[in-house]
């Protein structure tokens, strides 16, 4: 360096620095050629499907109550929150019991598309949100080790399709829960074993469970509550909270039908990949939770 006038004037050794550029990569950087390229095709519904790993050991550690615990599915609905709160792209999400479908716009161009990576990330911000969020729900029961949830990602081409895969994840939440609410009536409230519960519900359809629930246990299934016998589907909405007037988002549980039309016609945004509007029907009483980034 050397001045001229007022002005210092910086030499730098091209060939040197050249040098220092190519030797900034090691000789082991080589590996990198193993990774597989694992984009997720174009123009497709990328589902993220959530399961609790050896979820029934972890329900008995922690005494879940039988045939559902609503303290525990209130914490799948936050932690799933949580992962709509982190990745815009996911445009809707459904669950029951111990798993979580979450599904990202068809357009989507979340980590390039990258399956591997949009997996990753959504089971590892469901995770960390579900052992964070846990003396929330569960004050008096310490988390004596921590859950564990394996994924899978599944492509849709159509709307037809996606529609199809949530109806059948809903319709078997009908089937399963109709099924434990018999199954564990029988047992607390009749006294039966699980062996003698297990044997008069073998073989039985929905009608005859139902008519076991009403005649064995007192109990009408269809006064359950909806989230039980529906799961929760989880819904973004622009509203106005008061007492600020600017639109805030949300994200909304709703325990309703979504197998038939209505759903879908109320929420046309989702397939049509339109942008949210307004929500002048909104009441502040409803459960939501507040995006923090809108």
């Amino acid at each position: 360096m050397r001045m001229i006038g007022m002005h210092r004037v910086l030499h730098i050794n091209t060939k040197e620095f050249s040098i220092s550029i190519a030797m900034a990569k090691s000789k082991y950087e080589y590996v990198r050629t193993f990774e597989v390229e694992d984009k997720c095709l174009q123009n497709c519904w990328i589902v993220v499907r959530l399961d609790g790993r050896s979820f029934h050991r972890f329900t008995s550690a922690h005494k879940f109550e039988k045939p559902n615990d609503k303290r525990a599915l209130e914490l799948m609905n936050r932690s799933a929150a949580a992962v709509m709160e982190e990745f815009r792209d996911v445009s809707l999400a459904y669950g029951q019991s111990d798993e979580y479908s979450f599904i990202l716009r068809k357009n989507t161009d979340l980590y390039n598309r990258r399956q591997s990576k949009i997996m990753s990330a959504i089971n590892s911000t469901f995770s960390a949100s579900y052992v964070y969020y846990w003396n929330t729900y569960f004050e008096d029961k310490k988390l004596l080790y921590p859950p564990s949830f394996d994924a899978r990602i599944v492509l849709y081409p159509s709307d037809q399709n996606l529609r199809d895969y949530l109806s059948w994840r809903q319709a078997d939440t009908h089937i399963n829960n109709l099924y434990n609410t018999a199954f564990w009536g029988l047992i607390l409230i009749k006294g039966l074993s699980n062996n003698e519960a297990e044997k008069i519900l073998s073989g039985t359809v929905s009608s005859e469970k139902n008519e076991i629930l009403f005649k064995e246990c007192e109990t009408n299934y269809n006064n359950e509550l909806p989230i039980y016998r529906k799961g929760t589907v989880l819904v973004r909405k622009l509203v106005n909270l008061p007492p600020s007037k600017s639109k805030k988002h949300v994200i909304c549980p709703l325990h309703v039908d979504i197998i038939g039309d209505s759903f879908w016609e109320e929420y046309d945004e989702i397939l049509s990949l339109k942008d949210l509007k307004l929500n002048k029907d909104f009441k502040p009483d409803e459960t939501f939770y507040l995006v923090k980034r809108s």
